[in-house]
């Protein structure tokens, strides 16, 4: 009996199209959350957008990889490679958001005392 054939679905693409969906998100949250924080925060309002953007740009860049050598490993030999980059710069990039986020509104609260 041979092995089965590639399956040429498009699961590898719709994986990768939502990685970049979910990047795209997060990096425009960045920017808001500099334009919402800007007054209270100043300057480290800029920081967290900043790093927040670059971490779901390289997110964006590591999914592209990693759709790559996902799509070439089932097509050649049919195991997956396990690759873990995008998901802990996704996972810095929210962190990253999260802390603005809560810095913002510790910011408010202090405020309005």
């Amino acid at each position: 009996m041979t092995d089965r054939p590639f399956d040429p679905g498009l699961q590898p693409e719709r994986t990768l199209l939502s990685w970049r969906r979910t990047c795209l998100a997060l990096a425009v949250a960045s920017l808001v959350s500099v334009r919402f924080a800007a007054e209270i925060l100043g300057v480290a309002a800029i920081a967290f957008g900043v790093v927040g953007l670059v971490m779901a740009i390289a997110a964006y860049v590591a999914a592209g990889h990693r759709y790559r050598r996902a799509h070439q490993a089932l097509s050649t030999d049919g195991e997956l490679p396990t690759d873990g980059a995008a998901l802990v710069l996704m996972l810095g990039a929210l962190v990253t958001v999260g802390m603005a986020c809560a810095v913002y509104v510790v910011g408010i609260a202090a405020s309005r005392l």
